[in-house]
């Protein structure tokens, strides 16, 4: 399994910024089944979007991570707080918007998801479409192999 922080103070922090983007929303799911299955990969526009549902909260980001195209949607959520209450102490420090979050609404038990159209370019935009298809894969092929690897050198001791 892919293990890989989302620090989901920092995700709601960004998407503030983020309500206004322009263009379609995508319905993607009803809340009940959202909120049951907690994750759910949604491909919007040729992009994969993770939708999560955590401490009340729907959220929708990119769902590779930015720095080893793992999939998000079966990675460890850590160091989750409360985003709506105040942290009486600053508990890490960002290096800045790395993971492409993109905006979610509700309306009549419906959730739709508005992909940010910020131009900035992020870190996980390079794991979406066909070309992060390549890449991903690759990285897929070289892990494989170094576990191929790894357990013939085991069975050669």
């Amino acid at each position: 399994m892919f293990d890989c922080c989302l620090f989901f103070g920092e995700l709601s922090r960004a998407m503030e910024g983020k309500k206004d983007a322009r263009g379609e929303a995508h319905f993607v799911g009803m809340r009940e089944e959202l909120i049951e299955a907690k994750r759910s990969l949604r491909t919007l526009e040729g992009r994969d979007v993770l939708v999560i549902y955590h401490l009340e909260t729907f959220y929708a980001m990119d769902s590779y991570c930015y720095h080893e195209a793992g999939a998000l949607q079966t990675g460890d959520i850590e160091e989750g707080y409360d985003p709506k209450e105040k942290s009486p102490v600053a508990m890490w420090l960002s290096k800045g918007p790395k993971q492409r979050v993109h905006s979610i609404t509700e309306a009549n038990g419906e959730v739709y998801v508005k992909l940010s159209e910020d131009p900035q370019r992020l870190d996980s935009d390079f794991y979406q479409g066909e070309r992060g298809k390549v890449q991903r894969a690759s990285i897929e092929a070289a892990k494989a192999a170094k576990a191929a690897k790894a357990l013939q050198e085991k069975k050669s001791r």
